[in-house]
């Protein structure tokens, strides 16, 4: 009833502002607005930030994700100009009251330059002029032309060349953003949450580039519509299908192999898109290492889009996703279950639908309802008769949400309601028919997930402008399931649990929530220079427990019930931003602290896999996450790129009542991906339309490692490590160079056939760089320490890419 309340107060509260907005423009007679989309020219998709200035009035506006816009002016006539960057400059004279109720206007790509863009995350000068703090959205255009890992385009690679984005090391799943784990990261291809962003266990992201229309990365001043993490969102929104005509599009690689089509099916209103891709890797395997030549891996996955329009207030999106991933590895080395085997199988599959329908009611108000479905599945098995079993898992996620969003002038108002419900299978382990492996099946876990929000981004005056948002969320742990409570007076372990209450289905057995105020200001210096600062709170129901340091695919997803308590992160951020020559130059500081509540940790020696009380074996805490980042872009001229340097630090601390629920006796340490320094150059240079060059560096502290202290003899027989404080020491630092060359046919020539070679190296001084350090123990030595390499040599590859 507290949720509905706050809940009821919050949506009216919001209206009636909207109203009273509505009603203070409307008592001018003399207020006319000219309001529409921005489109592509052939394509029809929707640009996102493309300017709209008028010369008279000397003020603008820019589009928003849909490419709307909406501008408040008096009768008379004005001239407006359109413009975004990589697209020509479009001008109209329009007079007020307009003879249509929506302006509509389409711009044309710009290929006539040699001065060309390649690299640029926004328009010229958003960088200054948006509120948001530590956004960067990279169209796909940007992406394709860095270096790859054996050719392949890759999303989430991509990132790592941004300040304050790292990984634990190279075929490790996810990513982790300002001190963040990788789970703490909201990730969405078209409002479908992806819980594994990764083919191959980590080595290639799970979004195909030929599907992609552009990557947006928000870790700074999330936007009130965003709940659930506390780290960071990646969202991820495919193309436009094509509105003029069928096309035919693909790749050749050494890893994959890609094919698309996409054109209209009922003229302009209904178009479609599908991408595939499919990789069939054995064959790689058997050039390597005698212990890896008999690894198998392969992985496909499906994007699909339709689109359509009814008219030009209604649009409809249905989206569709699923991949899978397959790899049998000859050993037993990445077991959770104490058998021995002679292979070991894994495999995951994502399947994910999501509609969408955006109304515009009038030339400020429009509605956008959507509906997602989104399914991720894990397995691991062996195949061996005698130990043979299928370890598995499944988290089922349903979505609704509704948003109202008003704009005017200086306002631009979001109101929205979202709920998630989460039905989680953490494990089932299967015998097989004639196996000595026990089955176990875990109790499935039931959420609810609800948040309500609202948001005004209000352009003060020229100088000030700021972003406004509250969040509701409230959390539900559903039954059927089984309370357990423990001993007051003693750590929560097997042996102190005292008694066993179920909750009936349906029955609420445990709630958490709260409000999440959002809040950025800018203040513009001059019109080159601005200083943003933001404060965010944000929450997190659902978490990924492992006690790797590379969670797995099948590593156990964890909702908060009534001893995981959900984690709260407040993070301040500051920024001081700087154009020169005309927006050909960009610079940028920013400066952040986050302060965790409730973060999550593992005891010594905890087994989570199979574990029916997964709260004995983790610890929650505190957790902070500071650090300055550092950018410098170059964004025309034959020659365009950045540099960036980061400083970041994550430190834990673990200081429970009682001693098996402290980690370093209380004391502060860092987080296992805590990497202090990194360093990131990328350079482009095109000297004609057909060639591009490109090369990037990379350079990053080596992530803390646990090194044994001494070891220890079990009667005589057995040696084992000693370890004291956790992650004390780090392994070796990362540094790589990677190069790329593009040969395409002239794209300023209109043919009916487009086509480009792709040749790069990747880690091209062939660095064996460290991906763990670990020790091996004898009788007759005190520990060999021992370094495991991904990449230990120069990585050519071969791509070909064709579009009719």
């Amino acid at each position: 009833m507290k949720f509905l309340r706050c809940a009821g107060l919050l949506v009216i509260t919001g209206f009636l502002i909207v109203a009273n907005t509505d009603l203070l423009f409307a008592q001018s007679t003399l207020s006319r607005v000219i309001s529409g989309y921005v489109r592509e020219t052939g394509t029809n998709k929707p640009i996102a930030g493309a300017s709209v200035f008028i010369r008279e009035t000397r003020r603008g506006t820019t589009t928003d994700r849909q490419g709307f816009y909406t501008l408040t002016v008096s009768e008379g006539t004005y001239n407006l100009l359109f413009s975004h960057l990589g697209y020509l400059r479009f001008e109209q004279t329009v007079t007020v009251p307009p003879n249509r109720n929506l302006n509509n206007i389409s711009l044309a790509p710009d290929t006539q330059l040699l001065n060309e863009v390649t690299v640029k995350t926004e328009s010229p000068d958003r960088n200054v002029k948006k509120v948001e703090l530590g956004v960067t959205q990279l169209p796909i255009q940007s992406i394709i032309k860095m270096p790859a890992l054996m050719g392949e385009v890759d999303v989430m690679r991509s990132l790592l060349l941004l300040p304050g984005v790292t990984t634990v090391g190279e075929g490790a799943t996810g990513i982790n953003v300002r001190g963040g784990s990788v789970d703490q990261n909201l990730v969405l291809l078209d409002d479908a949450p992806i819980y594994n962003s990764s083919h191959l266990m980590g080595f290639f992201s799970v979004f195909n580039p030929d599907a992609v229309r552009d990557v947006t990365l928000q870790k700074g001043s999330l936007p009130a519509r965003y709940g659930g993490r506390t780290s960071a969102v990646l969202d991820v929104r495919t193309k436009e299908p094509d509105a003029e005509k069928l096309r035919l599009s693909g790749g050749v690689g050494l890893i994959s192999n890609r094919l698309g089509l996409e054109g209209p099916l009922a003229g302009r209103k209904l178009t479609f898109l599908a991408d595939a891709r499919l990789a069939l890797n054995d064959f790689l395997f058997k050039l390597g290492p005698t212990n890896i030549r008999d690894v198998k891996a392969s992985f496909y996955d499906l994007t699909t889009k339709l689109k359509f329009l009814p008219n030009e207030r209604n649009t409809v999106y249905l989206s569709g996703y699923a991949s899978n991933d397959r790899m049998l590895l000859p050993s037993d080395s990445l077991l959770a279950v104490d058998v021995s085997a002679s292979q070991t199988g894994f495999d995951y599959q994502t399947a994910n639908g999501s509609f969408r329908w955006t109304h515009t009611f009038n030339e400020q108000l429009s509605m956008s309802v959507s509906a997602v479905f989104s399914r991720y599945r894990s397995a691991m098995s062996v195949p061996d008769s005698s130990n043979e079993f299928r370890l598995q898992s499944e988290l089922l996620s349903k979505i609704g949400k509704i948003e109202m969003n008003y704009q005017t002038d200086r306002h631009r108002w979001a109101i929205g309601l979202q709920a998630t419900h989460y039905r989680l299978e953490p494990n089932t382990l299967k015998p097989g028919p004639f196996s000595n492996v026990l089955p176990v099946n875990l109790p499935t876990e039931y959420g609810l997930e609800a948040g309500l929000y609202a948001e005004d981004e209000i352009t003060v005056n020229e100088k000030a402008s700021l972003i406004a948002g509250l969040r509701y969320s409230q959390f539900l742990f559903l039954g059927p399931t089984e309370v357990r409570t423990y001993a007051p007076n003693g750590p929560r372990r097997p042996e102190t649990l005292l008694d066993r209450e179920n909750v009936g289905s349906g029955a609420v057995a445990q709630q958490y929530g709260g409000l999440e105020p959002r809040l950025a200001l800018r203040w513009a210096l001059r019109n080159d220079r601005s200083l943003k600062l933001a404060y965010t709170r944000t929450r997190q129901f659902l978490q990924l427990v492992t006690n790797t340091t590379a969670a797995l695919p099948t590593s156990r997803w964890k909702l908060s019930d009534n001893h995981i308590r959900p984690q709260i992160a407040d993070q301040f951020s500051a920024g001081y931003f700087r154009n020169f020559q005309n927006d050909m130059y960009e610079a940028s500081a920013e400066v952040y602290y986050r302060q965790s509540q409730n973060a999550i940790d593992y005891r010594d020696g905890a087994k989570l896999l199979l574990n029916p009380a997964p709260e004995t074996d983790l610890v929650q805490g505190q957790g902070r996450a500071y650090g300055l980042e550092l950018m410098l872009k170059k964004n025309r001229g034959f020659l365009t790129g950045w540099a960036s340097y980061a400083f970041t630090r994550t430190h834990l601390l673990i200081d429970g009542p009682f001693s098996g629920e402290r980690i370093n006796s209380g004391r502060w340490y860092p987080a296992n991906f805590d990497k202090p320094h990194a360093v990131n150059v990328l350079a482009i240079y095109r000297p004609s339309l057909k060639f591009t060059f490109s090369a990037n560096y990379t350079y990053s502290t080596g992530r803390p490692m646990t090194v044994p202290y001494a070891k220890a003899r079990v009667s005589n027989v057995v040696t084992l490590p000693v370890y004291l404080d956790r992650n004390q020491q780090r392994i070796p630092d990362y540094h790589r160079l990677d190069l790329s060359l593009t040969w395409e046919k002239n794209p300023a020539r209109k043919t009916r056939y487009w086509y480009s070679w792709t040749f790069s190296v990747y880690n091209l001084y062939a660095r064996k760089n460290a991906y763990s350090v670990f020790y091996r123990f004898s009788s007759y030595s005190t520990g060999d320490a021992n370094k495991l390499s991904i990449f230990g040599s120069a990585i050519p590859s071969l791509t070909y890419n064709f579009k009719l």
